[in-house]
């Protein structure tokens, strides 16, 4: 590594230790989730604001950062390891790229600013009751009426659909040819009349899901990105950005923490639980594969500086990245023992002074473990994805 880079890890973990607090840190921990609420994410969100760190991935015309691939890596490399929790994707990571590359030039200025501030907060509407994970399929109808959309029927899974003010939206405005075709790409306030949001509990007993509700809503056209019909392509270009995300970061930092437990975990013999030999077994094939993504991220981080798009290697990494995570998971409730079966939902809330039963992995493992089984699920199954690489990359 270069010594410039170096010198700028040096400067992100400088950075990190002074304006990461404490709270903030707590939060990061005790997240069980891909997503922390609205109020945490959004603090954070403003520190780094302020420094001109929100937006690493957006160019510097946009208010990004300007960084290289390199220099990204790093940065989210070092926040994984510090402990940050993370930004709401669904703005910044989402429909920023995709309002970039289709949006006009006034949605462009309206949207962009209010997406780094933090002052517009966005849910995905994409997944519906019966669709599973065909997306082509779905129903909700939006029909022209003038200057306006008329919305009706539902979206489900829409992750803090409760919090957000605003959606991105595929909705159906034709029926005739392929169920590709006749799709649009809708940008629309949440306060709107005749809309709904009931919520959905995990049983991790999170609530980051949502059904929402669509009743004679009226959406502007000038809510539109791209042309009528064509919001395929658009959602197709949005899901490259959703899957391609970085795994490796937070892997590591995963892992660590795993490690960390095993490393004082008594094993009933005057030992360590680290010493086991099926632990440290797993935990080096775990490391091995975590490495293996790493190189993966580099070359797509490679193909994205030169201004292509990550493709089917987005696919590949959304296989290997949820599914590894998933094994970290399952590692941590093993470790944690019969103490995993304690519901301990105040013990985990932040600020909680409730003490926690058992070991501190005890205390997370089993809701992060039951909220992983989502990953390899949502933003396209895993299953869809193997089919998308076995099309365009095997040819089969």
């Amino acid at each position: 590594m270069s010594g410039s880079l170096e010198a700028f890890r040096g400067e992100v973990r400088d950075w990190l230790a002074a304006n990461l607090t404490d709270e903030l840190r707590e939060v990061s921990a005790k997240s069980t989730s891909v997503f922390v609420d609205k109020q945490h994410t959004l603090k954070w969100q403003a520190i780094l604001h302020k420094r001109g760190w929100v937006a690493p991935t957006w160019p510097a015309q946009y208010g990004g950062t300007g960084w290289s691939e390199a220099e990204r890596h790093v940065f989210s490399s070092e926040c994984a390891l510090a402990g940050a929790p993370p930004l709401a994707p669904m703005g910044l990571r989402m429909v920023a790229p995709v309002i970039m590359q289709y949006g006009s030039p006034e949605q462009k200025a309206w949207y962009l600013p209010r997406i780094l501030s933090g002052e517009d907060y966005w849910c995905q509407g994409y997944s519906e009751p019966g669709s599973g994970s065909d997306l082509a399929s779905l129903s909700l109808k939006a029909e022209r009426d003038g200057d306006h959309y008329i919305l009706n029927g539902s979206k489900i899974w829409t992750t803090h659909a409760h919090f957000a003010n605003k959606m991105f939206c595929l909705v159906r405005t034709s029926r005739e040819g392929r169920p590709q075709q006749g799709i649009t790409f809708l940008l629309l306030d949440m306060d709107l009349p005749g809309i709904t949001v009931r919520p959905i509990h995990s049983i991790a007993d999170d609530h980051d899901f949502n059904q929402v509700f669509f009743e004679d809503v009226r959406v502007p056209v000038s809510g539109r990105l791209g042309e009528e019909d064509q919001g395929w392509g658009v959602a197709k270009y949005l899901l490259e950005f959703e899957r391609a995300v970085a795994h490796s970061a937070g892997l590591k930092a995963a892992l660590s923490v795993v490690i960390a437990h095993a490393g004082a975990l008594a094993d009933g013999e005057g030992g360590a639980e680290i010493n086991a030999p099926s632990i440290r077994r797993k935990i080096s094939i775990l490391a091995a594969q975590i490495t293996a993504i790493e190189a993966s991220e580099d070359v797509v981080m490679a193909q994205v500086a030169r201004g292509l798009n990550p493709g089917p290697a987005a696919s590949m990494l959304k296989i290997q990245g949820t599914e590894t995570a998933q094994k970290v998971q399952e590692l941590a409730v093993e470790l944690a023992g019969d103490y995993a079966a304690v519901s301990q939902i105040a013990a985990r809330q932040p600020g909680s002074n409730e003490t926690p039963v058992g070991s501190d992995i005890a205390l997370t493992a089993v809701p992060r473990y039951f909220n992983g089984r989502a990953a390899s699920i949502y933003g396209g199954s895993n299953e869809i994805q193997r089919g998308i690489i076995s099309k365009l990359v095997l040819g089969l």
